[in-house]
């Protein structure tokens, strides 16, 4: 009986995580975008730079706290079970709805660094280590790759999704119900992330599952959510600009700003079977998006399907 108790807990806990990140990550993406537009950025930088962050919060959040708390294993599995999700889940679920346009500029601009991030960390991490000299050298491409992006940003007078800009003359000054958008996003991504680590680790490690399988299943799942959320829901509105550039610029803070942060606080131990199946999973399903995207400039529901199926391949192997 206190072992079904135990069980039912954890699920409650699971789900609750769940829900308190998804509602923290469009509090802090409402609030930090029209604060920004509201100190006068304009609209394309938004998207291209406190979007993408604040869209990478849940796995921020989880992946730190769970090296923290549990194991570096939980903040790896977290990020690189997201960045699969994101690919395979979310695009495919999104194409399947209907078929998604990938901008020239997303082509031009993210994908290349999508793949130099899945590459840097293959590479970096061959050795069975991301320490803090890796996390500075993750960060230091981010850092190159952001203020290119808001250098390009600034000279265009087109958004990434080439559509006209709408708010280029957007400043309304900060206002405090931003703020406190912003503050109560942070919560609950910080609550969330306790509670869904908890819930998750307790309900699958009481079923013998290691804690790399729950970052690269459960964790992953939950921090996948605004990403799949949002290109669903754009996808069935048919405003699907956003959707692939959404996840291929989720794809790169998560290895270059989650991992980053965590492997500069504390070293990231890489076990020997996640360079055998993880990191060239990874790398060849970041490669089959490039070539789909690139065929048509579009991902067709065949597309979708494919990139679902290769999602379904990837959890069959794990279990």
């Amino acid at each position: 009986m206190a072992a079904d108790f135990g069980l039912g807990f954890a699920v409650l806990l699971l789900v609750a995580g769940v829900v308190a990140l998804y509602a923290g990550a469009e509090l802090l993406v409402a609030g930090a975008g029209r604060l920004a537009l509201g100190i006068g950025l304009r609209a394309a930088t938004v998207g291209v730079t406190v979007i993408a962050f604040a869209t990478t919060a849940p796995e921020l959040f989880v992946a730190t706290i769970g090296a923290l708390d549990v194991s570096t294993d939980i903040g790896l599995g977290a990020v690189l079970g997201s960045n699969i999700a994101n690919i395979g889940l979310v695009l495919g679920i999104a194409a399947l709805i209907r078929p998604l346009p990938v901008g020239g500029l997303v082509m031009r601009r993210h994908v290349p660094t999508m793949v130099l991030a899945a590459v840097l960390l293959v590479v970096l991490g061959a050795d069975g280590t991301l320490g803090r000299l890796e996390g500075v050298v993750f960060l230091l491409v981010l850092t190159a790759f952001t203020g290119y992006l808001l250098y390009a940003a600034s000279a265009d007078s087109l958004p990434l999704d080439d559509t006209p800009e709408t708010d280029e003359n957007s400043r309304d000054g900060v206002s405090p119900r931003d703020i406190g958008l912003v503050l109560a996003g942070l919560l609950a991504l910080v609550i969330g992330s306790r509670w869904l680590i908890s819930g998750g680790t307790d309900l699958l490690s009481a079923l013998g599952v290691s804690d790399l399988i729950i970052g690269l299943t459960v964790l992953a799942l939950g921090t996948s959510l605004p990403e799949l959320a949002a290109s669903a829901v754009g996808a069935i509105r048919n405003e699907t600009g956003f959707a692939v550039g959404n996840v291929v610029g989720s794809n790169i803070y998560n290895i270059l700003a989650v991992l980053g942060v965590v492997a500069i606080i504390t070293p990231i131990q890489v076990a020997p079977e996640t360079l055998r199946l993880e990191f060239p999973y990874l790398l060849g399903f970041t490669l089959l998006l490039v070539g789909l995207m690139a065929h048509g400039r579009r991902l067709s529901r065949l597309d979708g399907a494919i990139l679902l199926a290769g999602y379904a391949g990837f959890i069959y192997l794990l279990l």
